[in-house]
């Protein structure tokens, strides 16, 4: 209990009682308005005007309360000055292609206008009620003890009157004034920091709506992770072996050297495409369109290999063109951290590339032959560890079957098979 009230008896119980009572002086210009129905109805007793005009008041602070910016600002002014942990409205950031967005954001809406008003209304009923009984029990504290300059000091309210006798009698009744008057701003702020969640939070519709929105952003920083890690790790992985090569044959052999760098400049000119666009995205800001690489293109990706000094053994079969979208850029991007696993651990040995359309599925293989001694989990090059871990799951997110180990003696052997879906 005592650490539910100790943060109260802080600063923010100071500036939550200001809050309520700020919020009741800014519905006060509504106040004639709200008159104004009372005062075409001069028949009326003043007891049903007084409650047409406060039923008109309430309606007017709703109304305020739908507005979307109304929103935004009362949680700001909620957390500076009652110290409660409130997120931004949901309904700001919205994948425009994402599922379920517009549903979400839409039921999201009509939450927060519901909830809105109800606190902008506790808001102000808390902040009149509480200036008034406090600002009554202050000023009583104050004259309660009587003898200051000769004067009688007393206290009336509606025909209920107190005047104690002057001494000790007085003293105490003010002091206890003044403590009910710092109870109930205390209490006024408890209230206030008690509704705030409830009403100023995100509600159920908004916690779902910010978890598939969270869960949306993992799952494109996830892709752009792998996209990144394929480009790079292969042009890395392409341009050293490149470069070594050009190394050894730039004397002897100047034409292949001249080949050797101008493969290098070809595959790192499309990894800075790829980095490009990845840290647009990762910046949040509006990229460029983003390199589609498909299986159109891979036999340049076979031939910058084969610039590298690698022996490719393509095996292609099928029709293609059928293979579209996503999946053929799936395709080629498994294809291409094969064919980099194979370059690190079996530099200089056969490469066997089979690539199979089928009408309802695509078989994809990458076989090459490790050095003696080693397997294609360890070699000359580091590794990161996250490269046949992000193809299983990319495969397994486009529902594949996805096989990699040792396929024989000094035989490494990358499987994938992908469902084809055919065109309703």
């Amino acid at each position: 209990m005592f650490k539910g009230i100790r943060p109260l008896l802080r600063g923010s119980t100071y500036s939550g009682a200001l809050f309520a009572y700020c919020g009741a002086l800014v519905s006060l210009p509504l106040l004639p308005v709200a008159a104004l129905p009372a005062m075409a109805w001069p028949s009326a007793s003043v007891g049903v005007q007084f409650v047409v005009t406060v039923l008109v008041w309430s309606v007017l602070i709703g109304v305020i309360g739908l507005a979307r910016t109304t929103r935004r600002v009362l949680i700001a002014c909620a957390r500076r000055m009652l110290g409660v942990p409130l997120p931004d409205p949901v309904g700001g950031r919205r994948h425009a292609g994402s599922p379920g967005a517009g549903s979400a954001s839409a039921t999201a809406s009509g939450a927060d206008r519901l909830r809105t008003p109800l606190w902008l209304l506790a808001h102000v009923a808390l902040g009149w009620a509480g200036a008034q009984l406090s600002v009554l029990l202050f000023v009583a504290g104050l004259l309660l003890p009587g003898g200051w300059a000769g004067a009688e000091a007393g206290v009336s309210v509606d025909g209920w009157s107190l005047r104690p006798e002057h001494g000790w009698q007085s003293w105490v009744a003010a002091l206890v004034c003044l403590v009910l008057a710092a109870a109930l701003c205390l209490a006024v702020t408890y209230a206030l920091r008690w509704l705030a969640p409830r009403l100023l939070g995100p509600s159920s519709a908004e916690r779902l709506a910010l978890a598939a929105e969270r869960e949306r952003e993992l799952a494109e920083r996830n892709r752009l992770a792998h996209e990144l890690h394929d480009s790079i790790g292969h042009t890395l992985t392409a341009a050293t072996i490149q470069a070594a090569v050009a190394g050894e044959v730039l004397c002897a052999d100047p034409v292949a050297a001249r080949a050797a760098l101008r493969s290098i400049e070809e595959s790192t000119r499309a990894a800075l495409e790829d980095l490009d666009y990845v840290l647009g995205m990762l910046r949040e800001e509006q990229p460029g369109t983003a390199p589609a690489r498909t299986l159109a293109d891979l036999p340049e990706l076979l031939d910058r290999l084969r610039h590298a000094g690698a022996v490719v053994e393509p095996a292609l079969s099928g029709d293609f063109t059928q293979v579209q979208g996503t999946l053929s850029r799936a395709a080629y991007r498994i294809l291409q951290e094969g064919l980099t696993n194979a370059l690190r651990h079996g530099a200089g040995r056969p490469i066997e590339v089979t690539v199979a359309a089928a009408p309802d599925r695509l078989e994809l293989s990458v076989v090459n032959r490790t050095r003696t001694g080693t397997s294609s989990a360890t070699g000359a090059f580091p590794t990161s560890g996250h490269g046949l871990p992000g193809l299983a799951e990319r495969v397994r997110l486009l529902h594949g079957e996805f096989h990699a180990g040792p396929d024989g003696p000094e035989r490494w052997r990358l499987a994938v098979r992908l469902p084809v879906r055919l065109p309703a």
